[in-house]
């Protein structure tokens, strides 16, 4: 019953998380957007793109990590290592936090970033608005793509990408 209480309450604040920093990150980027030429509005969708696959990775590699190894560098008190080990034992939440909240967040943003683009170029070139088609399906090629090249990297260097955002998470909390 317990077990079934805290899977509520985290999947309550998942969805809060979520429903949060979508607003919030979606008014920025695109109030931001909407005052910017084609290019930088580009910059920024390729920097969305890549945080979405970025988490994806970290949230793939937290799953299949190898605890046994944090265990060993923790006995050393190797730099991270805590962090890391919290990362593996809360493993399904990092990855829901990771894949789900920040990487569907990031893909929603880009498409309308992508729309708020095809709109620049339709109407800066003269061009036709079905550019946002073809916009639309190179960002979501994009973001399939390289979702699938991390998720061979997160399962072949898994060890080595839990590590460095362990050193990372480290850096902010008290993992001495």
């Amino acid at each position: 019953m317990k077990q079934k209480d805290s899977n509520t309450k985290w999947i309550i604040k998942a969805f809060i998380i979520t429903f949060i920093l979508s607003g919030i990150i979606s008014y920025i980027s695109q109030n931001g957007i909407a005052n910017l030429n084609v290019v930088p509005a580009i910059i920024i969708l390729i920097i969305v793109v890549l945080l979405g696959i970025f988490f994806d990775v970290v949230g793939i590699a937290v799953t299949v990590a190898n605890e046994e190894h944090f265990h060993a560098k923790a006995t050393k008190k190797a730099e991270g290592a805590k962090s890391s080990l919290n990362l593996i034992k809360n493993a399904s939440k990092v990855a829901n936090i990771c894949a789900d909240v920040i990487g569907d967040i990031c893909g929603v943003i880009s498409g309308a970033i992508g729309t708020m683009i095809a709109l620049k170029i339709a109407s800066t070139y003269g061009v036709s608005t079905n550019i946002q088609f073809l916009i639309s399906a190179l960002i979501a090629s994009i973001t399939v793509g390289g979702k699938a090249i991390g998720k061979q990297v997160a399962t072949n260097h898994s060890t080595k990408i839990v590590d460095r955002v362990g050193i990372v998470l480290s850096k902010f909390t008290r993992d001495k």
